[in-house]
């Protein structure tokens, strides 16, 4: 071996101990070689416990699915039944809007029955008395009608002005003291349904 051969074989060699130096991560892998050699038997045993967790997440993954299915279920069947809820409930109130006043109009018909007999008789009969008579019994039936169904009457004449029930429509000297600022006459009675004002009682008011 001669001189020159001797020197390129110790260049060499400078240089392979020059890159393992610049590379760390060549002394760190030799290194956990020697002191953290791969246990075989410990990976063996880790492949069995990754499989019992990849099972036990795809069964909650299909715990829940199947649950929210069922949910899905519930809300479709709960929207379904509401709404045809609605919808009969929608035409029962429109079928009773329809028949409200039928009950009404079955108990009016016989004042109308009494006011056709009545017009009959005044056009035979002479008796001045007995056409009143008979009047003022369709008069009272009808009232008594009208209170079976809830309308009253209001109560104006002597009082004082209520606005919520009085509509005042002129003013005029009162006949006595006590009676200024009050209700001395009803132009056209007003009347409640089941405590509801359905017509204001106009008046004229003393002064």
């Amino acid at each position: 071996m001669n001189f020159e051969h001797m020197m390129t074989k110790k260049k060499d060699e400078h240089k392979k101990h020059d890159k393992e130096n610049l590379n760390p991560n060549t002394k760190y892998n030799e290194y956990n070689s020697q002191n953290n050699p791969v246990n075989e038997q410990d990976s063996q045993e880790a492949i069995p416990v990754i499989f019992d967790k990849e099972t036990e997440l795809e069964n909650k993954i299909a715990e829940i699915t199947a649950s929210l299915t069922v949910a899905n279920d519930k809300y479709l069947r709960l929207s379904a039944e509401f709404d045809n809820f609605r919808k009969r409930t929608l035409k029962e109130k429109m079928d009773l809007m329809k028949n409200a006043s039928e009950s009404v109009m079955v108990n009016f018909l016989p004042v109308i029955d009494d006011v056709e007999r009545a017009m009959k008789a005044i056009e035979i009969s002479d008796n001045l008395e007995t056409t009143k008579e008979g009047i003022t019994l369709i008069y009272n039936k009808f009232k008594e009608f009208t209170k079976n169904n809830g309308v009253v009457e209001m109560k104006a004449n002597g009082l004082e002005l209520n606005t919520d029930h009085h509509e005042a429509i002129t003013k005029i000297p009162a006949p006595s003291d006590d009676l200024k600022g009050k209700i001395v006459d009803v132009v056209q009675k007003g009347y409640l349904l089941n405590e509801k004002v359905i017509r204001f009682a106009k008046v004229v008011i003393g002064e």
